[in-house]
């Protein structure tokens, strides 16, 4: 459940506050509406890996977003099929689809939450002005229960991959 402090993170030193409910570890993993690059809504009910990690990005077409994307691409193929990565941003389906051609990402599911920023809010990482997502992570395991939660204060910094692999481990053997 979320307090009713403000919070923050950081883009280039400047404060960014963000709208939506704070998840936590130990909460269930709320269910959302994105789009995939199909146009057809997904929901986080309809992925049914055993583990799934979403990881919410501000745009694939920036230079973080597309080395952290890459990196989880190049893990997705080495987890297994008990594991499924999704990024999410607020660019659009056509964007996600022509940028994960020209990357050759193919491990990874790509989401737009451009329509109603319904994982944004759900998860507490909308950039209330910017009306992007900031860059964190989450790790939900079988019971789509929230088994780890980073989120990068400084949005333009990458997130601890490490961490996030030790936390998809601990996840796998729920």
């Amino acid at each position: 459940m979320s307090d009713t402090t403000t919070r923050r993170v950081t883009m280039f030193g400047n404060p960014m506050e963000l709208a939506g409910t704070e998840i936590r570890v130990g909460e269930a993993a709320p269910d959302f509406t994105a789009v995939g690059t199909d146009l057809k809504p997904v929901r986080l009910s309809d992925i049914t890996a055993k583990v799934v990690v979403l990881s919410s990005v501000p745009s694939l077409d920036t230079s973080v977003c597309d080395l952290e994307t890459r990196r989880f691409n190049q893990e997705a193929q080495k987890l297994g099929d008990d594991v499924r990565i999704v990024t999410i941003s607020m660019d659009l389906p056509f964007a996600q689809k022509r940028w994960c051609g020209s990357a050759g990402v193919a491990n990874v599911i790509t989401l737009s939450d451009h329509r109603d920023a319904s994982f944004g809010l759900n998860y507490g990482v909308l950039l209330k002005d910017l009306r992007l997502l900031a860059r964190c992570v989450f790790v939900a395991g079988p019971a789509r229960r929230v088994d780890y939660v980073q989120l990068v204060h400084e949005v333009t910094h990458e997130p601890d991959y490490n961490a996030v692999l030790a936390a998809v481990d601990a996840a796998r053997r729920e």
